[in-house]
């Protein structure tokens, strides 16, 4: 599958794996703004909630057209074990086993979250705690494999402040707390 000369599948890939960043962010960034209990009367925290949930349904959308993208293209040879299984693969072993961590831990995150009325919650929220270990995993990862182009630097960038933004008011919030 070619378009103008280069492969479809590739496009996809970086195009997806650009927007499943995004939308990770803006995921973690709302549950760190939901674990702080950020709301107000214009925006209830219930709205933060809900937008959580489905921006996280929605970058595992985009994650699944990034996966299979980079298993179907032929550009570099990426082996569907290779997207799960950390290190194993021959292209940029240290970058790839990222994305592979990354993609482990979010499966581990939708898992529980599925399974979350029949857990313990305290068990689910520790292992949800994997969702700030997975952001930066991912982050790596796109910096090690998808930053040749300024824009996607860019990208990253903003992605970076927002969730540190977004950490310092949840930081703020639990100072508040102990007071």
């Amino acid at each position: 599958m070619t378009f103008l000369g280069e492969s479809t599948y590739w496009y996809l890939a970086r195009g997806s794996g650009i927007v499943s960043l995004v939308l990770f962010t803006v995921a973690v960034s709302l549950g760190l703004l939901t674990a702080g209990r950020a709301g107000s009367r214009r925006w209830p925290r219930f709205v933060t909630e809900s937008l959580h949930r489905n921006i996280s349904m929605a970058s595992l959308l985009f994650l699944a057209i990034h996966v299979g993208s980079v298993v179907l293209d032929t550009y570099v040879s990426i082996s569907l074990a290779e997207a799960f299984i950390p290190f194993i693969g021959t292209y940029s072993p240290l970058y790839l086993g990222l994305g592979a961590i990354a993609l482990d831990l979010i499966l581990v995150l939708v898992l529980t979250g599925v399974l979350r009325t029949k857990m313990p919650y305290r068990a689910w929220r520790f292992i949800h705690w994997a969702a700030y270990a997975s952001w930066p995993v991912a982050v790596a990862h796109t910096v090690g494999v998808g930053t040749d182009q300024l824009w996607a630097l860019i990208t990253i960038g903003v992605s970076v402040a927002v969730v540190l933004g977004c950490g310092s008011l949840r930081v703020v919030s639990l100072r508040r707390r102990s007071l």
